[in-house]
């Protein structure tokens, strides 16, 4: 575990589709923030750069359209992680979206130096089936 521990700064996220098709879902200057620590606790926190801030009202007042746009611009969970071998598995505890809440986000996990690669296979045997990439690079300590 101790190879992973420390904070990560995004530096892409990618979905590759069975049918040829690579999106960015947040777009290239993506911003994300990734924390691991030494006793089995992470982070993460993900945004497109361009969310607009609210003019409708505040943080519980603004409109659902609003809220709802600022909603599909950002996405954030914590919990426990264990890592085996290259399998890293994140045990949400909360997450902005809330079907994952209970469940195991299940990762693949290659280090190289001071960058780590997280894959994931999502909506396998569907057709949007697709592999996520987000690397990361090791924030100076």
């Amino acid at each position: 575990m101790s190879n992973v521990i420390g904070w990560w700064k995004l530096i892409s996220w990618s979905q590759k589709y069975d049918d040829g098709r690579s999106v960015d879902p947040f777009g290239t200057a993506v911003e994300g923030r990734l924390a691991y620590d030494e006793v089995g606790n992470f982070m993460v926190v993900i945004s497109r750069p361009d969310r607009q801030p609210f003019v409708t009202g505040g943080q519980w007042t603004a409109s659902d359209k609003e809220k709802a746009g600022s909603y599909d611009g950002m996405l954030a969970y914590y919990g426990r992680y264990e890592l085996e071998g290259n399998r890293m598995s994140h045990h949400v505890k909360a997450s902005l979206y809330p079907n994952w809440v209970g469940n195991t986000q299940l990762r693949i996990v290659t280090l190289d130096d001071d960058t780590l690669t997280l894959s994931a296979r999502l909506e396998d045997s569907t057709p949007e089936a697709r592999t996520a990439e987000l690397v990361w690079r090791r924030m100076s300590r």
